[in-house]
């Protein structure tokens, strides 16, 4: 699966722009969304987040690691930049609580993330994508 430039840059700035990621979860009390400002492309393959809040989603992903992280930018989809402004990216997260691929995606946290209180105890989350499509079910490429 490739991520084009286009659409990693949007997530890499989804925060900023007003257009925060949102991490869909499964577990014990039912599903969850959770905004995450860390979200990114880490390659063609995989999004990661940093989690520092510790609260609803990394409890879900203890029991159930399956997610659907969706993007929306309306405003991207009306310039043209984007043939439809909600994306959804399918995947299985995986937890790193130390180690090389922890420390791979704290080095990419903006300065906002890797700052803010609780970041140097935060989790490492690599997401293996397993499709991912716009919201009419398109393929990404």
């Amino acid at each position: 699966m490739t991520i084009n430039a286009t659409i990693r840059g949007l997530i890499t700035t989804a925060w900023d722009d007003g257009y925060v990621c949102l991490l869909a979860t499964e577990g014990e009390n039912g599903p969850n969304i959770s905004p995450k400002g860390s979200m990114m492309v880490f390659d063609d393959e995989h999004l990661a987040y940093w989690e520092r809040s510790k609260k609803q989603a990394l409890a879900n992903l203890q029991k159930d690691p399956r997610v659907v992280v969706v993007y929306s930018n309306l405003a991207a989809q009306r310039a043209g930049v984007l043939e439809s402004g909600i994306l959804r990216f399918y995947g299985v997260a995986e937890l790193h609580e130390d180690g090389p691929i922890r420390d791979a995606i704290f080095a990419r946290l903006n300065e906002r993330e890797s700052t803010h209180v609780g970041a140097d105890v935060g989790i490492g989350v690599l997401i293996k994508l397993t499709r991912a499509e716009d919201v009419r079910g398109k393929p990404l490429t």
